[in-house]
């Protein structure tokens, strides 16, 4: 096990113009966290004593994103002075004077960075190094610092691509700006850059050509998973590497046993938790926090967002947000389940039926054509196809209880707050304004009334008007054709 460090320093200062976006380029996400948050979790995966990072454009909201995510993070304001170097400089400064030991350096846009691969570079700076650069070879550099080496193959800098020589340009091997640096060294290296460059900025790659010049080795340790080092820089990439960061969840949880049938057509975020022998058909996204016990099914066509699915469970064709599926229970096809849904065991949700806020006990069934908010079906229950609760008076939300073993006949209006007893019923299309007593019928309907020629005299004009008048014309025809024989056509047989 390597050296944990003395700080992790994440930089996440830029604009990222190239995005063309309003929201800073940290804050881009793939794989249900942002770019930053990537960048943070694999830094603190080393354990460092101090993790700072350092904010300028949109200050205010990366700010906030970090003390959301890490807030024991120290946020450090880089200000106009523009630069790599200057916002380490500023990441120093709010650290401790006296902080000595391994500083990794980061940058805030490199999201398939991980632990291993940092861990090797904290072991290769602990040989003795001033310097380690995390380094690779792209078959394309442009745009990236080159690392220059001298004829025994030791690192003697960096060099960016705008102030690069033509033979300079022709060197591959590139800076993933990741970076171990002995804390005095980089803090005393720090103190004398300047801006002599293209960009009239202070370079944190100019420290590593002092560090060289003193004396100090700098070595650079070249990784062969290219991606783990490769920034985003516009949201081209910021797809690639989403769709390679899909591309290695999926295959992880293959390796762990899970049934992916289609893994081109599944998206998982990195909090999602599968267990072996679950089922993932095609057209499935799985965000947040959702995890799926063992004997699971989910899809075809099914998204679930902070979601827990129990053993056995089955959800097909549906979408759940923030909900609970018990094990056994089926919900779909066609479900939508808004936040605080829980489907007991054994229970189901059927086809087109929204639910909010609601229980249903084991074995409940909400079939069909249905929705449900803030309610507490009882173990048994059926509630019929086309029933809704009344729940919302324009002020507060009221609940519904339907008690075990009830049954609710189809279109039936619950009037919030309402109690179906335990072993009640309801006909088709009551609506329950009372509490209906335990193994009691509730009947709400009235004889049918019919107006004739409503339509005419209160619609007049439009085309319901005509067309019950047409009818009206066609009946009056057929009822003086029967009344006189001379009217009626002939028989043409």
């Amino acid at each position: 096990m390597s050296q944990s460090p003395a700080a992790v320093i994440v930089l996440a200062a830029g604009q990222g113009t190239r995005m063309r976006s309003s929201l800073p380029k940290v804050l881009h996400a793939i794989g249900g966290r942002s770019l930053l948050g990537h960048v943070l979790a694999a830094g603190r995966s080393l354990g460092p004593d101090h993790l700072a990072v350092v904010v300028r454009h949109d200050r205010e909201r990366v700010a906030a994103h970090v003390r959301e995510l890490d807030p024991a993070a120290i946020v450090a304001d880089q200000d106009e002075v523009p630069g790599t170097g200057r916002a380490t400089q500023c990441a120093l400064a709010a650290l401790p004077a006296d902080l000595s030991g391994p500083v990794v350096v980061l940058a805030g846009d490199v999201p398939l960075l991980d632990e291993a691969t940092l861990r090797g570079l904290l072991a290769e700076h602990a040989a003795g190094n001033a310097v380690t650069i995390l380094s690779t070879d792209a078959p394309d550099p442009t745009g990236y610092g080159r690392i220059v080496r001298d004829g025994d193959g030791q690192v003697t800098g960096i060099v960016e691509h705008r102030d690069a020589s033509a033979a300079q340009l022709e060197i591959t091997e590139i800076n993933s700006a990741v970076y171990v640096f002995d804390a005095a060294i980089l803090r005393s290296g720090l103190a004398r850059i300047g801006t002599d460059n293209a960009q009239g900025e202070l370079y944190l790659t100019d420290v590593i050509g002092q560090a060289r010049a003193d004396g100090g080795r700098v070595a650079a340790v070249r990784t062969l998973d290219a991606v783990v080092a490769e920034g985003v820089n516009d949201k081209a990439q910021l797809a690639t590497l989403g769709a390679e960061l899909n591309r290695r969840l999926l295959g992880a949880h293959m390796r762990a046993g899970v049934t992916i049938v289609d893994p081109t057509s599944v998206w998982v975020d990195v909090g999602v938790d599968l267990a072996p022998d679950c089922e993932i058909l095609p057209g499935v996204q799985l965000h947040g926090a959702t995890s799926v016990a063992t004997g699971a099914r989910i899809g075809p066509d099914t998204t679930l967002t902070d979601t827990r699915v129990g053993a056995g469970a089955e959800v097909v064709r549906s979408h759940v947000l923030d909900s609970r599926i018990e094990a056994g229970a089926r919900v779909g096809p066609y479900a939508y389940l808004r936040q605080r849904v829980v489907v007991g065991p054994g229970a189901k949700i059927g086809t087109f039926v929204e639910a909010k806020n609601t229980r249903l006990d084991d074995g409940a069934k909400i079939p069909h054509l249905s929705y449900m908010g803030d309610a507490t079906i009882g173990a048994g229950a059926n509630v019929g196809a086309g029933s809704i609760t009344a729940n919302y008076d324009g002020v507060h939300k009221h609940p519904t209880v339907v008690g075990p073993q009830a049954r609710a006949g189809s279109n039936t209006m619950f009037v919030a707050p309402v109690e179906l007893g335990a072993g009640a019923y309801t006909g088709a299309g009551t609506t329950l304004r009372e509490d209906v007593p335990a193994g009691a019928l509730a009947v709400s309907t009235a004889g049918e009334r019919i107006i004739e020629g409503w339509t005419r005299s209160r619609r007049p004009g439009t085309p319901s008007a005509d067309a019950a008048a047409a009818a009206d014309a066609a009946d009056a025809a057929d009822t003086a054709a029967a009344a006189d024989p001379a009217l009626t056509p002939p028989d043409p047989h």
